[in-house]
């Protein structure tokens, strides 16, 4: 169980912060950095299901539930990632649930899903279009982010640093993410912007 009473401490005034375990680390930690950008991350989630809300009757999946469900679910399962980056290797609690292979495969299942009801890709898309998709492509961006600092982290400090599933996790979270951008704009009537590469933009000039 978790209990905040306060948010400010002063503890961190000084340019160090603890981790879960009590172990006292610079803010400029690798480690602080990586689940930093996982909290990032989840914050840009939680702006992609606001702008669900202002969206009513488009984001239902055929399995299972909908948007809002699965977002949701993404968003536990990263504050259980992040609080696992958040203490040393070793030093996790006991009574701790870690995201696991089941977790990782599921991504793969809910975007196959929605992939049968997309055309295939004939060039890269531009990452815009309407609040939802648009906030899906600055999350699927911070995703890559995370697990670039995951693979550097576990290149600091060696393979125990961080577990092969998390780095798994945040590599299939980012796809995930992509292919929803793609699936809710296709379901909104939204065209998809392609990128036109330079030789062709100039000669249509």
């Amino acid at each position: 169980m978790v209990r905040i009473n306060r948010v400010h401490t002063g503890t961190g005034d000084g340019g160090e912060t603890s981790l879960l375990d009590g172990k006292k680390v610079g803010k400029e930690s690798p480690r602080v950095g990586l689940f930093g950008t996982i909290d990032e991350l989840n914050s840009q989630i939680g702006a992609v299901r606001m702008e669900f809300g202002r969206m009513p009757g488009i984001t239902r999946f055929h399995n299972p539930g909908d948007a809002e469900d699965a977002l949701m679910r993404v968003q536990q399962e990263l504050f259980d990632i992040g609080g696992e980056c958040a203490c040393t290797p070793g030093m996790l609690p006991k009574q701790m649930a870690l995201i696991g292979i089941d977790e990782c495969d599921r991504l793969v299942v809910e975007m196959d899903g929605w992939l049968e009801e997309l055309d295939p890709l004939e060039s890269f898309i531009l990452p815009t279009g309407t609040a939802p998709v648009a906030f899906l492509h600055v999350a699927r961006t911070v995703a890559r982010r995370a697990e670039r600092e995951a693979c550097l982290l576990r290149s600091l400090e060696g393979d125990e640093s961080v577990r092969r599933e998390v780095i798994c996790y945040l590599n299939r979270i980012s796809d995930w993410l992509f292919v929803l951008a793609r699936w809710i704009a296709k379901n909104t009537g939204e065209e998809e912007s392609l990128w036109t590469p330079l030789g062709k933009r100039e000669r249509s000039n």
